[in-house]
């Protein structure tokens, strides 16, 4: 019994020492921009969330105010779940964020906005952390990107859109 007693300690300590998450569900109380916002849980504890599997536009760059405010039409205000087991070196939630679709008062909490940022043209899908996805999200994203860019939705319409990595490297 102590054996396992001591076993049952390590794997906590241990859990606790990676940063390991829970999901959240809670309120957005604001975004940030078009791949961070944050989350109000029940207990008042605030989350800032970074959308996983996504790069948007940064702020100042083009396409940055309009991926923001698609984002915001989506979970500005409204109750969304988060699916989340880590935090990145900045000390943010990474997860996915799901939340009711606008038009459909009855389906729930089912519209991944992470893959519809990507889908709007809002958004890179981010293949650098594309090991981190599941194999259906890789190609569920991927797709998701290819047909944003062959119908030109959002900065897909720039005839050399710049990827937010270039971007922030100062690749303008």
């Amino acid at each position: 019994m102590r054996r396992y007693s001591l076993r049952l300690t390590a794997l906590v300590l241990l859990l606790a020492a990676t940063g390991a998450l829970a999901d959240i569900t809670g309120r957005v109380v604001s975004v940030t921009d078009g791949d961070t916002i944050k989350v109000l849980d029940s207990t008042k504890t605030q989350y800032k969330v970074r959308l996983t599997g996504i790069d948007a536009p940064e702020r100042g760059q083009p396409f940055g105010t309009a991926s923001k405010d698609n984002l915001s039409r989506m979970v500005a205000g409204k109750e969304v779940f988060v699916e989340s087991d880590k935090k990145d070196r900045y000390g943010r939630v990474l997860g996915k964020v799901w939340v009711q679709p606008s038009d459909c008062p009855a389906c729930g909490k089912t519209l991944d906005t992470n893959h519809a940022q990507v889908l709007a043209g809002m958004a890179w899908w981010y293949r650098y952390y594309a090991r981190e996805q599941s194999p259906e999200d890789r190609g569920r994203y991927e797709s998701a990107e290819d047909e944003a860019k062959a119908r030109n939705w959002g900065l897909w319409a720039d005839p050399n859109p710049i990827n937010p990595y270039d971007w922030r490297k100062g690749k303008r």
